[in-house]
């Protein structure tokens, strides 16, 4: 019979109210893990009660999105980073791994440049590396520029933050036009029922716009900008395969983590795309090994 793993959503506070962030497990070492730009916690679905048979994975809901949707801005990395050590702060007296996938990996980067005392390795699941301007795209035009790249890299994904949903089949069914999602992840139900806040027939994604756009905005590699490396042990998972399941169009072409990051440990996770690296079993089961691969228990 499988291990039943608690679960129970609970709070930290931070600056200007408190972070929801929900939690897997009792004992075992503390990790912390962070969704990307538009998720929410149950990014983390399927690894959390995985890796709470063993640990105890806080997991967060980022300022501006899911059960922190009404914490007030600014919003960014920095920002985010200073949210992270409040939770850190709060479940552990010593040093814990981060994790974080896709601009979760860019979050928890960032509290180990400000907070490296918080940290004891990193976890990078596609995500944390700058990413390259798409094509056409002038970083010295501003805001708006990054705003453009982020919706030319994340697409319909980013546009849904301003749409309406009758119910919450119609959110299924948007869903279930992403190549992405087909066939359908193991984790998706639970993900995206957590997503919609409203009532019907007006319901939303739970992510604000405002916090997507000024968020994205740290994720590009932009002029002056050169490879730097973190300051602890890293790895990083790539995904193969992309925002839209095209092995074409990966979000980080092979060896572009590490020549950003030097030091960081590569490595591919065999089939599967941006989404499914943590939303599906093969994708969550080699996520849980390569936490366990480095876990530092207590003596």
């Amino acid at each position: 019979m499988a291990q039943q793993v608690a679960y129970r959503m609970e709070s930290v506070p931070v600056r200007g109210g408190e972070l929801r962030v929900g939690v897997w497990g009792d004992d075992g070492p503390v990790l912390v893990a962070v969704h990307g730009i538009t998720s929410s916690h149950l990014a983390w679905t399927l690894i959390g009660p995985e890796l709470g048979r063993d640990h105890r994975v806080v997991a967060v809901d980022l300022r501006g999105r899911g059960g922190s949707r009404d914490l007030p801005g600014p919003y960014g990395m920095a920002e985010h980073a200073a949210d992270i050590a409040a939770v850190v702060r709060a479940y552990a007296d010593a040093p814990v791994p981060l994790i974080g996938h896709s601009m979760g990996g860019f979050v928890v980067a960032e509290t180990a440049r400000r907070f490296p005392e918080l940290v004891e390795r990193l976890i990078l699941v596609d995500g944390g590396a700058p990413l390259p301007l798409p094509p056409g795209i002038d970083a010295s035009a501003g805001p708006a520029a990054l705003e453009e790249a982020i919706a030319t890299t994340v697409g319909a994904v980013f546009a849904r933050l301003n749409m309406t949903f009758p119910d919450r089949d119609a959110y299924l069914a948007l869903w279930r036009q992403h190549p992405s999602f087909d066939p359908w992840p193991e984790g998706a139900d639970a993900y995206l029922d957590y997503d919609l806040v409203g009532e019907e027939p007006r319901m939303r994604a739970a992510c604000r716009m405002e916090a997507a756009v000024r968020d994205g905005q740290d994720l590009y590699a932009l002029p002056g900008m050169t490879p730097a490396p973190l300051p602890r042990p890293a790895v990083f998972l790539r995904a193969p395969r992309g925002m839209f399941d095209d092995p074409d169009a990966p979000l980080y072409t092979p060896g572009r983590a590490s020549e950003w990051l030097p030091g960081a440990a590569e490595s591919d996770v065999p089939d599967v795309n941006h989404y499914t690296i943590t939303l599906g079993r093969d994708g969550a089961a080699a996520v849980a090994a390569a936490v366990r691969a480095g876990t530092r228990w207590p003596r």
